[in-house]
């Protein structure tokens, strides 16, 4: 036992022993290619359930300023900043029925966003909208992306339930041609790419998949017509039902409990537990809302970012603490608080030490949890999670860990090794079959794919070079919204860009910087925008030279998306965020630093 085990409540040694032994246990030779692709026989599970009648029109044959494929929040906040830049030539494409992104698809019961909506909703200002509680469900995030989309008007001239199939540029006019799975040919001056990072839903390559002769959905096409209800709940027609769901991460922690309260018999099947905290959701306090001051909401975003990676940060680290409640901060006040214990002065190598007890402190907190909800011990002992905090994404929910103390709710603990097989009527785990008459899948969805796969279609750039082809060895861009050789392209993605918790932040900066370039092109004539090539090379450079920061991801973490199923890919430090996992508000300042003056540095322009 170390020395400082002797003043915990834990043993520092047996920890960093069980976290790598869990560790050790669930990692795969074949990494992110144990998923297979919805395609084939499988391509049913795309299908979009949300809409009654496909949207009927012509192919379209015509030319806009500015295209803006993708129509989540990244789409939608592009849209609204080129709107208040003065810029009104625009065409949204997305794939879905309507707006909203992964918050269209994404409509399974109890499906809600574990960031405070002060802080997530984007646009609160502007919109002068107050969410009514502190965190908001995906109903709620669905009518506030409609309500951007009709401020903004860009309803006007989209194209929805419209795939784009292909991009290809023409050097002679300056235009790129998007074409579409509705044999669309629509030329566009400058494209704006906000494919979203969690749009590509995926399954697992469990053997005998598709021998399954029961009813099968993904979460992220949630089949009400079979379960009954909505996303509130209510799933009357699973009242006669043996369901199996696979997968724990966050949407089953989400949806499990109102699966356990419908359905006769339930049965979860588990690789690796999730942390849970306590939501603590409460109604906003209206006379808090009517005293804030005008810039609140940008502040109070920045304020979340910088708190979640250690700097940034525009005040006291208290005063940015003191204004959240949730578990998100909770390690920051941890770590606080054992560094004022600390002392003054205290040396590099203790810090580190500090941080790590932290961590342990944190997720001990959330095992105790565990302890004191769920009534029986295997279970309890099953739902543990053995990592640290950030390696995988933090859940809060008040009501899954309780739903495990139902009669007709079973863990199913794989152990770390995942699902046997599945048969035509069940799911198999060390020999035994479960029989279910459904099976969901809460598999979530591809990270750390190539992008243009992610994206679902190729862009082809000057003298025929394809984007799969530059980026096959890794990104290569500048600022991770330019790439060379594809001109008039924004890519709005993590990738050698900003990573925060708080993806809207990103998003918006990056909506801004577009819009103040798109908006400065057309002012002055500038028809083409490219990447000049050393500039590429050093931010490149800068991005691969950055050392990983933060836990989230890192070699010791169990295998998950953060860390490509704990695989080691090269082309990983090429694809990371500016500044790793912990540099958001750095890459903020690039930008800024950027926009100072109009010098457009490290873009050649004509």
């Amino acid at each position: 036992m170390s020395v400082n085990a002797a003043k915990e409540a834990f043993d520092p040694d047996f920890l960093r022993q069980k976290y790598a032994e869990e560790r050790a246990i669930r990692l795969r030779p074949d990494g992110n290619q144990q998923y297979q692709e919805m395609k084939g026989e499988f391509s049913y599970f795309l299908e979009d359930p949300y809409i009654d009648e496909p949207i009927a029109r012509d192919p379209l044959e015509d030319q806009v300023e500015v295209a803006i494929i993708g129509g989540g929040l990244g789409g939608l906040l592009a849209g609204a900043r080129m709107r208040e830049a003065g810029i009104e030539d625009i065409r949204m494409i997305e794939k879905g029925g309507d707006f909203g992104g992964t918050w269209y698809w994404n409509r399974y019961p109890g499906a809600a966003c574990d960031i405070e909506a002060y802080t997530y909703l984007p646009l609160l200002e502007e919109l002068g909208y107050m969410p009514p509680r502190k965190f908001c469900d995906a109903p709620e995030i669905l009518d506030h992306c409609r309500r951007i989309a009709e401020h903004y008007r860009l309803y006007d001239n989209a194209c929805l339930q419209t795939g784009v199939s292909e991009m290809i540029w023409d050097d002679d006019t300056h235009l790129w041609t998007i074409h579409t799975d509705r044999d669309d040919k629509i030329k566009a001056r400058f494209v704006i790419m906000v494919n979203g990072p969690l749009n590509r839903p995926k399954l697992p390559g469990i053997p005998g998949i598709s021998n399954f002769k029961g009813h099968t959905f993904h979460t992220s096409r949630w089949d009400y017509t079979y379960t009954g209800g909505n996303a509130r709940g209510g799933l009357d027609g699973l009242k006669d039902k043996r369901v199996g769901i696979i997968g724990t991460g966050a949407t089953a922690v989400q949806c499990v409990s109102y699966l356990g309260e419908s359905a006769k018999q339930l049965y979860v099947f588990q690789r690796t537990p999730s942390g849970v905290d306590p939501r603590n959701d409460h109604d906003t306090d209206m006379a808090w809302a009517a005293s804030l001051e005008p810039g609140w909401q940008k502040r109070r975003q920045k304020d979340f970012t910088a708190i979640l990676t250690g700097r940034g940060g525009r005040r006291g680290e208290i005063d940015q603490l003191d204004q959240f409640d949730d578990a998100w901060v909770e390690m920051g006040k941890i770590y606080r608080r054992r560094m004022r214990e600390a002392g003054k002065d205290v040396p590099k190598e203790k810090v580190l030490e500090i941080f790590e007890m932290s961590n342990f402190e944190k997720m001990e907190n959330i095992r105790n949890r565990i302890d004191e909800i769920v009534k029986d011990k295997e279970t309890a002992e099953a739902l543990k999670p053995w990592y640290a905090f950030m390696c995988k994404r933090p859940c809060l929910d008040d009501r899954f860990l309780p739903t495990f103390n139902r009669d007709n709710v079973k863990l199913v603990d794989t152990k770390g090794q995942g699902v046997d097989s599945i048969t035509e009527t069940g799911v198999v785990v060390d020999g035994v079959e479960y029989e279910v008459d459904c099976l969901i899948f809460a598999t979530g969805f591809e990270v750390g794919t190539d992008y243009t796969r992610r994206a679902g279609y190729n862009l082809i750039g000057v003298d025929g070079q394809s984007l799969e082809d530059k980026w096959k060895d890794g990104m290569r861009t500048l600022f991770g919204i330019h790439t060379r050789g594809f001109p008039n392209c924004f890519i709005v993605s993590n990738g050698q860009a900003s990573f925060t918790a708080n993806y809207p932040d990103g998003l918006d900066e990056a909506a801004k910087h577009i819009a103040y370039l798109v908006k400065h092109f057309e002012e002055h004539n500038i028809t083409r925008c490219d990447a000049d090539a050393q500039a590429e090379k050093d931010w490149s450079a800068a991005v691969v030279g950055t050392p990983a920061k933060g836990p989230q991801g890192g070699t010791g973490c169990t295998p998950g998306y953060y860390n490509l199923e704990g695989q080691h890919d090269p082309r990983a430090r090429h694809n990371q965020p500016y500044g790793g996992m912990m540099g958001a508000n750095s890459y903020f300042e690039k930008l800024e630093e950027f926009r100072d003056g109009d010098k457009m540095p490290g873009l050649e322009l004509s």
